[in-house]
């Protein structure tokens, strides 16, 4: 089913091709910088959509959907023609870290469902970048994302801890704090 992807915001696309996936068993949760974008409610914008491919062993099958819906494969991504965003799909398992990710959020739209991960996970998964890589933008992802959600700070600490990086942690503690004076952890 092909759909005009310039009459669709990328929330919409995303959720399009993540319900059309899991229509033919394939299923995948939004991960990386798109979700910045979404938690961040537009004031970070990503370029691409990274949907992770829980199905194993199944890219043969999802790059000839993504072919049925337009889409053109170059090298690791898909691109469209009707869209700036790329899409691409890092294999499995969906962890962050050495942590596997249990909780998956859900976001519905007119075009399907979009599994994402939660508001809490993202942040970890930008700390992971700025913990593994010293990726400075990453950290401010990661502040963004926990200024405008509900974020589970000890869950974020414990999971900092076992990735050996308390140190790294109070930065973005820090950081947080003093964006956000008003609010208490």
């Amino acid at each position: 089913m092909k759909q005009n992807f310039k009459e669709m915001s990328n929330l919409e696309i995303a959720s399009f091709i993540c319900q059309e996936l899991l229509d033919i068993d394939i299923k995948t949760t939004l991960s990386g910088g798109f979700c910045v974008e979404i938690y961040s409610f537009g004031e970070y914008t990503s370029m691409d959509i990274d949907l992770v491919d829980q199905s194993i062993y199944r890219h043969n099958e999802i790059k000839k959907k993504m072919l049925e819906l337009g889409f053109r494969e170059e090298g690791k991504h898909f691109r469209h023609p009707d869209m700036d965003y790329t899409v691409e799909f890092p294999a499995s398992p969906l962890a962050i870290g050495q942590e596997l990710v249990k909780e998956i959020s859900e976001i519905e739209t007119d075009y399907g469902v979009l599994r994402i991960i939660t508001p809490t996970d993202s942040v970890k998964d930008r700390l992971a970048a700025y913990y593994f890589w010293d990726d400075a933008r990453s950290l401010e992802q990661a502040v963004l994302v926990a200024l405008k959600n509900e974020i589970d700070f000890d869950n974020v600490k414990r999971w900092s801890e076992k990735e050996g990086e308390l140190e790294k942690y109070s930065i973005f503690l820090a950081e947080y704090r003093s964006r956000n004076s008003g609010k208490n952890l």
